[in-house]
């Protein structure tokens, strides 16, 4: 199976998010496995939070095309997330 990745900033703006969350959904119309992570750079770990709400919302968004393998768990400086695709 194809596994692709997207990748955030814990603070990703709204459009970035939107523009990432349209190739997620292509993707997994697609048939690839999604890989989602949140990358902290330096200090940017304290921001972990939100790095996590935002994995959250992205596969609530995203719960039409794939389900959640694995919820948003930290190793080392990224947050990771699977999504599989729903079998049409």
């Amino acid at each position: 199976m194809i596994v692709k990745e997207i990748r955030f900033g814990p603070n990703t703006d709204e459009h970035d998010y939107e523009f990432k969350k349209k190739h997620a959904i292509k993707f997994l119309e697609d048939g690839a496995k999604l890989k989602a992570f949140v990358f902290f750079k330096g200090r940017s770990i304290i921001y972990k939070d939100q790095g996590h709400i935002l994995l959250l919302r992205l596969a609530q968004e995203l719960e039409e095309y794939g389900k959640v393998e694995q919820m948003p768990k930290l190793e080392g400086k990224r947050m990771i997330m699977f999504i599989t695709p729903k079998k049409k």
